[in-house]
């Protein structure tokens, strides 16, 4: 999770007086192990504010808008704070999908080199790439959650499937789109010597490929690309329309079928060898229904699942230590659940620094600290923002939105 700027007030200082004391952060609620700051929910109430400005919406309608959502923003905050948590508990494994959307993410953005796309993301989100990584990981953890414990247990019949997909066949028209996967052999810095024994090399890996061996595990071997090595060398889909691939590979790919490996391709900036193979090709058309069941499942399932998300989240909060500050409302409580605030002289604080507090996350923090103890600690930060919106990273170049990452009771989310 983000670090969160919380400070304590130390239990042996019960003297200090109120002009001694300065409000640096107010914790508002805590979920098991982790916070939700005052901070925190003013930035996420900006962020909806500019989504609705950039939707179009000013003056009464954007006040009426923001009266009827910002009142569940303490709720969002601990819905995905819980959610996380049960995904960790679940141990769901989520970085193959992550790394997978950021490559997405980067293909469209048409930036090569991973200094100036961190750059670019931080541009664009006001977050660092490591934040927004740490978002998207959030966020699909959210998902899988969903998924697993939630939507599995909607099943529609296939029947009904079938006979949705041929009342909407115009929905399901599909571009010309390859899913590939590579290996990727570095020439980077290498003599002649070093660059004939990479050829030798790509060479036996094609051989190797093309004999049967699996080429997600070859991947995971010999892959210099270590962000999709360790999800078998899987790339995002590309559509031939968008023109986002490389001529030389894009020519022989769109050629193919489903299941070929290419020859080594040499690629000069930055020096390298790729090897590809096609684990899918859709051509231009109507998408058969075996092609569009998930999708179709999604859509049928999405009326079912909101309000069963609803229960889930409030069965989380019947669970959980949860603590709210006199003042703030969850509008997701539980019903019977006591969520009254400790008195916060009874809690003893475990670090006091900004940055104990933000390595560590602590249960047991305060929020007033005396003026002063901290005068050595680096300044302000930030308030993070929420997660991205929970789903697969957006076509045209455009970067996530920080909305958050739990759908609310009026969005859809995918099933498995």
């Amino acid at each position: 999770m983000f670090s969160k700027l919380a400070l304590l007030i130390a239990a042996t200082l019960p003297l200090a007086s109120a002009a001694d004391v300065k409000i640096v952060e107010e914790i508002v609620a805590k979920v098991n192990g982790e916070i939700v700051t005052s901070g925190e929910l003013e930035h996420n109430r900006q962020v909806l504010e500019q989504d609705l400005r950039n939707g179009g919406l000013t003056g009464s309608r954007l006040q009426d808008e923001m009266k009827a959502r910002e009142k569940d923003l303490l709720r969002d905050q601990i819905d995905q704070l819980l959610m996380v948590q049960r995904g960790k508990d679940m141990d769901l494994k989520v970085d193959g999908e992550v790394t997978k959307r950021l490559a997405d993410i980067q293909a469209q953005s048409k930036i090569v080199d991973p200094d100036e796309f961190h750059k670019y993301l931080q541009q664009q989100t006001g977050m660092s790439f490591e934040d927004f990584k740490q978002q998207m990981t959030n966020q699909a953890l959210t998902q899988k959650v969903i998924s697993e414990d939630i939507g599995s247990r909607i099943n529609i019949p296939e029947a009904d499937l079938r006979k949705y997909y041929d009342e909407h066949k115009a929905d399901f028209m599909r571009e010309e789109e390859v899913f590939l996967s590579q290996i990727v052999i570095s020439l980077e810095g290498k003599n002649a010597q070093q660059i004939e024994a990479a050829e030798k090399k790509a060479k036996d890996l094609v051989t190797r490929a093309r004999n049967g061996e699996k080429f997600s595990d070859l991947a995971k071997a010999n892959s210099d690309d270590a962000d999709t090595a360790q999800n078998g060398g899987q790339l995002p889909p590309y559509k031939r329309s968008e023109g986002l691939m490389r001529k030389e590979m894009a020519d022989i790919v769109f050629a193919q079928k489903k299941g070929y490996v290419t020859d080594a391709i040499k690629i000069d900036d930055p020096p390298r060898l790729v090897i590809l193979r096609i684990d899918e090709h859709y051509q231009a058309g109507q998408a058969d229904f075996d092609e569009v069941k998930d999708d179709v499942t999604q859509r049928m399932a999405a009326p079912l699942l909101t309000p069963k998300i609803r229960e889930y989240l409030t069965k989380l909060r019947q669970d959980a230590y949860l603590q709210i500050k006199d003042g703030y409302v969850d509008t997701g409580a539980a019903p019977g659940k006591n969520t009254k605030w400790a008195d916060a002289i009874e809690l003893k604080p475990e670090t006091t620094t900004k940055e104990e507090v933000a390595a560590h996350h602590k249960e047991k923090l305060l929020w007033l600290i005396p003026v002063g103890s901290v005068k050595d600690a680096p300044g302000g930060s930030a308030n993070p923002a929420p997660a991205p919106s929970a789903s697969a990273a957006p076509a045209g170049g455009a970067v996530p939105s920080n909305t958050a990452a739990l759908p609310s009771t009026n969005d859809t989310a995918p099933t498995k």
